[in-house]
């Protein structure tokens, strides 16, 4: 089969062609059409298909299968329009080449960037829906280094530096500096940054830098040994900046601060919440030692069993715990909390018995998960739990495991 000619080479501004179609196939169930000639950009190197129409019927997909460009369609083209037929017109969508572009033209950039900051060599590049990643051979980097490498690769954008494609025989490949060694052989196509970058790239680019528009990473993570950065460029980085200036302009209202002090109000209202919390757990303790005093008196039996209402896991913890060291065996409580129905077991230090297993009968009567020591338990399930019937199947089960290790 013959390779299809590939217009987007040519001119990757070109969104409208006409075309024959030279073959038809079906890909994963859809039709799908073979064209002599195409400027529809199929998924390769890291950067995804273009859509758009051929004779008004919506292009889903486009692969390249070892040079010839399969156009996957919602539907079935007219049966007139067969191998050798008059022309179809194809019409790529111009937002989303345009987008891909910038895209694609910016992870050059940033690329070339990283090589000259820090020789961190690209491993890996994904254009991505909303944003794109890019893996570089590097284990750290600090802020102010990662601050340098976008300042270096958006100073290439405000230059507004020519963008040349062009191709290159194997033979003469050597003589062009290229960031990386090319994975074809025979013509290699140079995607050329002017005086700055030099790349073996099939995928479409813009005409000059300052067509990219600002590049901006928003995350890193580890992976492989490397880091991923995840970046945006041009209206992508603009959508990005919106929605974080209307977070921390809704945050510099909520703690009355100008957005640069956001962290320090942040940090600040952590370390009040914090010390709130040790405050509230130590009264929480000395309520639940008050409350333990009322249930141990009017207890009836070795194993007191409640259901809490609404008080806090803690809080539940805290009154178990509280309770065995006044005369009772064991207590069974159940709370509804965080939107989960929770389960509280303990039992007195002096009773032999393994409240482990029981975790393992409960938890399923609730679609629960708990677990914990000898002495103490917890599980939190289904926030529709029977409350009632939860605290009558583990009064049970804990009466037994009790009796069994403490038959007298």
């Amino acid at each position: 089969m013959s390779e299809t000619k590939r217009l987007y080479f040519e001119d990757a501004g070109r969104l409208e062609f006409e075309a024959r179609i030279t073959g038809r196939r079906t890909v994963d169930g859809r039709p799908a059409v073979i064209l002599d000639e195409t400027a529809f950009y199929p998924e390769s190197g890291g950067q995804p298909w273009d859509l758009g129409t051929i004779d008004g019927i919506p292009v889903v997909k486009v692969l390249d299968e070892e040079g010839t460009i399969v156009h996957v369609l919602e539907r079935e083209p007219g049966q007139e329009a067969g191998e050798g037929a008059e022309k179809v017109k194809g019409l790529v969508d111009g937002r989303r080449r345009f987008d891909h572009m910038r895209q694609h033209s910016g992870q050059h950039v940033l690329s070339q960037a990283f090589i000259e900051i820090l020789n961190g060599e690209t491993r890996s590049f994904h254009l991505g829906a909303d944003a794109s990643t890019l893996e570089i051979g590097i284990e750290n980097i600090t802020d102010e280094t990662l601050d340098r490498v976008e300042r270096r690769a958006n100073a290439v954008v405000f230059e507004d530096r020519a963008v040349k494609t062009y191709f290159v025989p194997a033979g003469r490949i050597a003589e062009v500096p290229l960031r990386r060694p090319p994975k074809v052989s025979g013509l290699v196509r140079v995607v050329e940054i002017e005086g700055f970058d030099y790349s073996a790239c099939g995928g479409t680019h813009v005409r000059r830098t300052g067509e990219i528009g600002l590049i901006k990473i928003i995350a890193a993570e580890r992976i492989r040994g490397n880091l991923r950065f995840t970046f945006v460029c041009g209206g992508r980085a603009l959508a990005d900046y919106q929605v974080k200036t209307r977070v921390c302009r809704g945050l510099a209202g909520k703690f009355n601060v100008p957005d640069r002090e956001i962290p320090a109000a942040v940090e600040k209202q952590g370390a009040e919440l914090k010390d709130v919390k040790k405050r509230l757990k130590t009264v929480e303790q000395a309520a639940a030692g008050y409350e333990a005093r009322e249930l141990a008196e009017g207890a009836s039996g070795r194993i007191v069993a409640r259901v809490l209402a609404e008080k806090s896991p803690e809080g539940a913890r805290a009154l178990a715990l509280s309770l065995v060291k006044l005369g009772p065996a064991a207590a069974v409580f159940a709370t509804r909390s965080g939107g989960k129905a929770r389960l509280v077991l303990a039992r007195a230090d002096g009773v032999a018995a393994d409240l482990r297993p029981l975790a393992g009968v409960l938890a399923p009567l609730f679609n629960g998960k708990g677990g914990g020591g000898p002495s103490l338990i917890e599980i939190a399930g289904d926030q529709e739990a029977d409350l009632d019937a939860l605290v009558a199947r583990a009064s049970s089960a804990v009466a037994e495991e009790i009796g069994r290790h403490n038959p007298n």
